[in-house]
């Protein structure tokens, strides 16, 4: 058997969970069979049976299109290249938005089984709308089109498998709920510290850590609010580059700004990190913070329990089935409004359940040392992507 992925993300251009989710995803897989990767960028490479090859997407062609509608355009156009050379795979994967339409083109022009792996939704994302502006009606659509085309979906969480049957026209014995897994030798705690020195964390103080992208969707603004509530002595490590929007990029800066008037133990490390710093940055965390306001797994959650760190998070879609609440961390409960953009309605007493939630676990080190240890169990229990791979390749089996 052979399968197609189609993403926008594989190594070396990872910015999200999901592009880390296709890369772990498609290794374990090719372990079972022959894996044909096409993603955007320049890749070109053939290990056994994985081969992955990138497909261009800063065309020329489109350096005058109107700046909000430019990545759309460039989207589809990457999404006809892919299919332009021949396909012989049994059944085509795609991942987000971003390859949905060369998923759509495969199937119709090689009448190849479509899967759909669902790590977030559209109309669930409303915020996007500020990065696309009529763009996020066209990046709708093509979701829209292509889940509802699908031969069979995988839903990332439980509420995930909800979001889709309550958003499409979807008949729910196609929807697979196969969760998000983790490479369990690579992350787990290091003694090493390097990273810290590196970027100015004291290592004789307890720290809060964040990781993710600058959007709405993450809720890192919520957090940078929460700090003035955190105890004094806690520093606060923001591990956030590639804002969706100079506009979130802007508030997030005068944010950070603010705070660092009276606080001096803040540090934002504004890029992209390697695997080998991130995981020294959970490994002596004295907690991760996950403040979302939309997640329908949270691969981070486990990225950083499996490091034994306990976490801290929102109790919103997909993070519910990954902390356990008082066990493997807290889940700091969010009212949300009921119309878009879905953010809290009472931002303020989120923020302050955020730090409040920090503060108890910092100060209690049984506590911690508690939530750590479960929490690593938890994930040695549920999310090893050996497993994953198998309940994958079970589900293309049976479309064949």
């Amino acid at each position: 058997m052979k399968a197609l992925f189609f993403t926008r993300e594989f190594p070396p251009y990872v910015y999200g969970g999901a592009g880390v989710h296709v890369e772990y995803l498609a290794a374990e897989l090719a372990k079972l069979m022959k894996i044909d990767v096409r993603c955007f960028g320049d890749q070109n490479e053939e290990n056994n049976n994985l081969t992955v090859k990138g497909f261009p997407y800063d065309n020329a062609l489109f350096n005058d299109s109107n700046s909000k509608l430019k990545s759309v355009f460039q989207t589809l156009s990457t999404g006809i290249h892919m299919n332009a050379e021949e396909i012989d795979a049994d059944v085509v994967h795609c991942h987000t938005w971003y390859a949905h339409f060369a998923g759509i083109v495969a199937k119709l022009c090689y009448g190849i089984p479509l899967v759909i792996t669902t790590h977030s939704l559209e109309p669930l994302r409303p915020w996007k709308r500020e990065q696309l502006g009529r763009g996020y009606d066209a990046s709708s659509w093509v979701e829209k089109t292509a889940i509802e085309m699908a031969d069979a979906l995988i839903a990332v969480s439980e509420e995930t498998k909800e979001d889709v049957i309550k958003h499409f026209n979807v008949d729910e014995s196609k929807i697979h709920v196969i969760y998000n897994g983790i490479d369990l030798q690579q992350y787990q705690v290091t003694a090493a510290t390097n990273t810290l020195d590196t970027y100015g964390v004291d290592k004789s103080k307890p720290y809060v850590l964040f990781v993710g992208r600058i959007t709405r969707q993450k809720g890192i603004i919520h957090l940078v609010n929460a700090i003035k509530y955190i105890d004094s002595e806690t520093q606060i490590v923001l591990c956030a580059g590639a804002p969706d929007t100079p506009e979130i990029g802007k508030e997030m800066e005068d944010a950070v700004n603010e705070v660092k008037k009276t606080r001096a133990n803040v540090i934002w490390i504004d890029k992209m990190v390697t695997k080998e710093e991130i995981i020294q940055l959970y490994s002596h965390a004295s907690v991760f913070c996950c403040p979302s306001i939309y997640e329908p797994f949270g691969i981070i959650n486990i990225e950083a329990m499996a490091c034994n760190t306990a976490v801290v998070a929102s109790a919103v879609g997909g993070i519910k089935e990954v902390v356990v609440h008082g066990e493997t961390g807290l889940l700091i409960p969010l009212e949300q409004q009921n119309v878009a953009p879905f953010e809290p309605v009472n931002p303020d007493k989120f923020s302050r359940d955020l730090a409040n939630g920090i503060n108890k676990v910092i100060a209690d080190k049984e506590l911690r040392n508690a939530m750590a240890k479960k929490g690593r169990k938890r994930v040695e229990d549920y999310f090893d992507w050996i497993a994953i791979a198998k309940q994958t390749e079970e589900l293309y089996k049976s479309l064949l």
